[in-house]
């Protein structure tokens, strides 16, 4: 297995003091052009970009990355498509592709792999792979140049946390409520003590997702977790908005989380 392509992102960071904004964004929404833009707006300031791979059976999504996906669908996007959306952004920041396992498979793992390799993408989350469901398709990505990003629910219990972070690579994205994506009026009671929780069982940076809505909940988890993921906020600012809302909506986590200045 080589070396992290994450690990660089995350060294940096850490010698700053700073926390990872993490951008999440549906290939192909709303348009393969809008989306290309989208892109490079994030690669603007982000530190790590999440690529999300349209699927027609989206269950952990809620309605914003849904109707995100449906349209991406329906405009043609696919994974390749995906691939060759990334390729021509030409993105300097680190990508993690963000998909379900139907596509991945349908597509071929060992293809997407040596495609996504070539790319020089960093990692791969599966949304409904959980840890041990899979081994072999779990083996191929850890011996690939690609990180395994595993998803962590705030149920978990300790020992099957402990399962769940063996074999994970670049970071853990820890949940930050229960049930599916979407923006959010306040935080979950609690998640400081899971993010505390999933510190004691991996040396892995912990990045937060699912919920996170405005800058000041982002300052806020900035404040305890590595990573701070945004997905469907930024889905609505892009799909509302268009490209330059999505990308003033960015600026604003980064300047929250860099503690300059915290929109409400």
């Amino acid at each position: 297995m080589s070396e992290s392509r994450l690990a660089p992102a995350w060294d940096r960071l850490r010698s700053q003091g700073r926390t990872a904004l993490i951008p999440y964004l549906t290939a192909g929404y709303p348009s393969a052009e809008a989306s290309l833009e989208a892109l490079r707006a994030a690669d603007e300031v982000a530190d790590i970009i999440e690529v999300g791979v349209p699927f027609s059976d989206p269950l952990a999504d809620g309605p914003t990355i849904q109707r995100s996906t449906f349209d991406a669908l329906r405009e043609g996007m696919t994974l390749a498509g995906t691939l060759a959306l990334i390729e021509r952004a030409a993105l300097t920041r680190p990508v993690v592709v963000f998909s379900y396992l139907n596509p991945i498979l349908r597509y071929g793992l060992e293809r997407f792999l040596r495609d996504a390799d070539a790319l020089g993408l960093a990692g791969l989350l599966l949304t409904d792979l959980p840890a041990g469901s899979d081994p072999a398709v779990e083996s191929a990505v850890q011996a690939s140049p690609l990180d395994l990003i595993r998803l962590i629910a705030p149920t978990t219990r300790p020992e099957r946390l402990a399962v769940a972070v063996e074999g994970a690579q670049g970071f853990v994205y820890l949940v930050a409520r229960l049930g599916v994506t979407g923006a959010t009026a306040s935080l979950a009671a609690g998640l400081e003590a899971s993010i505390a929780q999933v510190r004691r069982a991996t040396p892995l940076p912990v990045a937060v997702g699912f919920g996170i809505s405005t800058p000041a909940q982002a300052r806020t988890v900035a404040d305890q977790a590595d990573g701070v993921v945004v997905g469907s906020a930024l889905v609505d600012a892009l799909g509302e908005r268009g490209v330059d809302g999505a990308r003033a909506f960015l600026v604003a986590l980064r300047e929250a989380l860099d503690g300059r200045t915290v929109a409400r």
